[in-house]
């Protein structure tokens, strides 16, 4: 049987966002394909949702971005974290690791 994709949990596409930029500067459909591969297909990001949130961290000043030649001499946004974007990448990965712990003692309670 083959396993389907899962919805993101509501609120972290951002921050997968922002974890993704902050391992290097890409493009949008860059971004969709980063965060397929690195959860192992668990998690497809609809290009439609990716815009939209690549807009709202834009205005937000949390990623900026340029235009740039892809590796196929094609024009495309690059988008890149901006230092308030780093930091509120620190603060939601602490906060959500502890929302996961919490998650995880109420799941292993008896």
């Amino acid at each position: 049987m083959a396993e389907k994709s899962s919805d993101l949990v509501q609120g972290t596409l951002d921050m997968l966002i922002l974890k993704t930029l902050a391992l290097q500067p890409m493009h949008g459909f860059g971004i969709s394909v980063r965060i397929e591969q690195i959860s192992k297909g668990v998690f497809r990001v609809n290009a439609g949702s990716l815009f939209v949130a690549l807009q709202r961290l834009q205005r937000a000043g949390l990623i900026k971005s340029e235009w740039k030649a892809t590796e196929n001499s094609r024009r495309a946004k690059y988008y890149g974290l901006s230092e308030p974007g780093r930091k509120r990448l620190n603060s939601e990965t602490e906060e959500w690791g502890k929302q996961v712990a919490a998650i995880a003692r109420i799941l292993e309670a008896s």
